[in-house]
């Protein structure tokens, strides 16, 4: 019902300003460990961005990246969330719609994981997956 009233409202309004209005849910979310995390990462390093991607790599073709960035690309989608902006690599959007982003930390490891609804199957130490 939500859903139906913002697109009404959308068509209601048209365009301003030369661009049409979108109303379109983010391709990712961060849970708060995973925000508080890259404020860290981005404030120690001086970085405004961090930037999602994947590469073909591992036992089952893909694997997440993560890097530092300065400017968003033309294509990058930009995800802004407790007060945090991550950047998603174009060509990884298909990918990632859906995922969970955390960050979990405890006497073994340090690191983030990714809940991706888009997963058909991943290799044994979870390094890499499939879509």
């Amino acid at each position: 019902m939500v859903q139906a009233s913002l697109a009404l409202l959308a068509s209601k309004l048209g365009t301003r300003g030369g661009s049409r209005l979108r109303l379109l849910k983010s391709p990712v979310t961060l849970t708060e460990a995973a925000t508080e995390r890259i404020k860290e990462l981005l404030a120690k390093r001086h970085k405004e961005y961090l930037k999602l991607g994947i590469k073909r790599r591992g036992c089952n073709g893909l694997a997440y990246t993560l890097n530092y960035a300065d400017e968003k690309g033309k294509f990058d989608e930009l995800v802004e969330q407790n007060g945090v902006q991550v950047l998603i690599d174009s060509p990884a959007l298909m990918h990632l719609f859906g995922t969970k982003i955390d960050f979990v930390e405890d006497r073994i490891r340090s690191e983030f994981t990714f809940s991706n609804p888009n997963s058909k199957g991943s290799c044994g130490c979870g390094e890499s997956f499939t879509t």
